[in-house]
Protein backbone atom coordinates (compact mmCIF):
# COMPACT_ATOMS: atom_id res chain seq x y z
CA UNK A 1 0.00 0.00 0.00
CA UNK A 2 1.16 3.71 -1.11
CA UNK A 3 1.62 5.86 1.76
CA UNK A 4 1.24 10.26 0.88
CA UNK A 5 4.32 11.88 2.10
CA UNK A 6 4.77 13.95 5.47
CA UNK A 7 4.78 17.34 3.92
CA UNK A 8 5.64 18.92 6.95
CA UNK A 9 8.70 15.95 7.87
CA UNK A 10 9.80 16.92 4.23
CA UNK A 11 9.89 20.47 4.96
CA UNK A 12 11.41 20.18 8.09
CA UNK A 13 14.22 17.83 6.33
CA UNK A 14 14.61 20.65 3.38
CA UNK A 15 14.88 23.32 6.47
CA UNK A 16 18.08 21.43 8.26
CA UNK A 17 19.53 20.82 5.07
CA UNK A 18 19.39 25.01 3.83
CA UNK A 19 20.30 25.82 7.54
CA UNK A 20 23.47 24.07 8.00
CA UNK A 21 24.77 25.55 4.40
CA UNK A 22 23.87 29.79 6.09
CA UNK A 23 24.88 31.51 8.79
CA UNK A 24 23.91 34.90 9.61
CA UNK A 25 26.47 37.67 11.18
CA UNK A 26 26.33 41.02 12.44
CA UNK A 27 27.49 42.61 9.14
CA UNK A 28 25.03 40.56 7.36
CA UNK A 29 22.57 38.96 9.42
CA UNK A 30 19.92 36.36 7.97
CA UNK A 31 16.44 37.06 6.59
CA UNK A 32 14.41 34.45 7.95
CA UNK A 33 10.97 33.92 6.44
CA UNK A 34 7.66 32.09 8.32
CA UNK A 35 4.59 31.63 6.15
CA UNK A 36 1.46 30.20 8.40
CA UNK A 37 -2.30 30.27 6.85
CA UNK A 38 -3.22 33.30 7.81
CA UNK A 39 0.19 35.47 8.26
CA UNK A 40 3.55 36.11 7.37
CA UNK A 41 6.20 36.71 9.40
CA UNK A 42 10.46 37.90 8.15
CA UNK A 43 12.99 38.72 10.92
CA UNK A 44 16.55 39.28 10.77
CA UNK A 45 18.83 37.18 12.74
CA UNK A 46 22.51 37.13 14.28
CA UNK A 47 23.12 33.70 14.61
CA UNK A 48 26.39 34.65 15.97
CA UNK A 49 24.65 36.55 19.22
CA UNK A 50 21.47 34.95 18.83
CA UNK A 51 19.62 38.29 18.55
CA UNK A 52 16.55 39.28 16.46
CA UNK A 53 18.22 42.61 14.80
CA UNK A 54 14.54 43.67 12.79
CA UNK A 55 11.29 42.17 12.96
CA UNK A 56 8.49 42.25 10.91
CA UNK A 57 4.96 39.98 9.77
CA UNK A 58 1.35 40.70 8.81
CA UNK A 59 0.20 41.23 12.83
CA UNK A 60 2.78 44.22 13.26
CA UNK A 61 0.87 47.71 14.26
CA UNK A 62 2.11 49.37 10.68
CA UNK A 63 -0.15 46.31 8.47
CA UNK A 64 -2.22 44.66 10.58
CA UNK A 65 -5.05 47.06 9.92
CA UNK A 66 -4.20 47.55 5.98
CA UNK A 67 -4.96 43.25 5.41
CA UNK A 68 -8.24 41.79 6.29
CA UNK A 69 -5.83 38.43 5.52
CA UNK A 70 -2.14 38.31 5.86
CA UNK A 71 -2.04 34.56 4.23
CA UNK A 72 -1.71 36.38 0.51
CA UNK A 73 0.41 37.42 -2.12
CA UNK A 74 0.18 41.09 -1.32
CA UNK A 75 0.71 40.87 2.32
CA UNK A 76 3.94 38.96 2.07
CA UNK A 77 4.79 42.21 -0.54
CA UNK A 78 4.15 44.42 2.29
CA UNK A 79 6.01 42.39 5.03
CA UNK A 80 8.84 41.98 2.52
CA UNK A 81 8.95 46.27 2.29
CA UNK A 82 8.71 46.66 5.40
CA UNK A 83 11.19 44.43 6.87
CA UNK A 84 13.91 45.87 3.90
CA UNK A 85 12.63 49.59 5.39
CA UNK A 86 13.50 48.40 8.77
CA UNK A 87 16.72 47.05 8.12
CA UNK A 88 18.04 49.93 6.37
CA UNK A 89 17.22 52.09 9.22
CA UNK A 90 19.17 50.29 11.30
CA UNK A 91 22.09 50.50 8.69
CA UNK A 92 21.90 46.97 7.08
CA UNK A 93 21.44 46.67 3.47
CA UNK A 94 22.99 43.17 2.73
CA UNK A 95 21.44 39.92 4.32
CA UNK A 96 21.66 36.13 3.63
CA UNK A 97 18.57 34.66 2.42
CA UNK A 98 16.47 31.99 4.63
CA UNK A 99 13.49 30.23 3.18
CA UNK A 100 13.15 28.04 5.95
CA UNK A 101 12.54 24.41 3.92
CA UNK A 102 9.77 26.40 2.09
CA UNK A 103 9.86 26.39 -2.17
CA UNK A 104 10.83 29.32 -3.45
CA UNK A 105 7.22 30.36 -4.72
CA UNK A 106 4.42 32.15 -4.43
CA UNK A 107 4.40 34.48 -1.16
CA UNK A 108 7.52 33.28 0.03
CA UNK A 109 8.97 34.59 -3.45
CA UNK A 110 6.66 37.97 -3.52
CA UNK A 111 8.32 38.67 0.43
CA UNK A 112 11.85 38.67 -1.04
CA UNK A 113 11.28 40.23 -3.90
CA UNK A 114 9.41 43.04 -2.33
CA UNK A 115 12.67 42.94 0.41
CA UNK A 116 15.23 43.41 -2.32
CA UNK A 117 12.73 45.94 -3.80
CA UNK A 118 13.33 48.11 -0.33
CA UNK A 119 17.08 48.48 -0.79
CA UNK A 120 18.19 44.59 0.80
CA UNK A 121 20.82 43.00 -1.31
CA UNK A 122 21.25 39.08 -1.26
Amino acid sequence: MLTKPDRKAIRAKRRRRVRNKILGTAARPRLNVFRSLNNMYAQLIDDETGVTVVAASTLSPELKETFKNGGNVEAAKAVGDLVGKLALEKGIKEVVFDRAGYLYHGRVKALAEAAREAGLDF
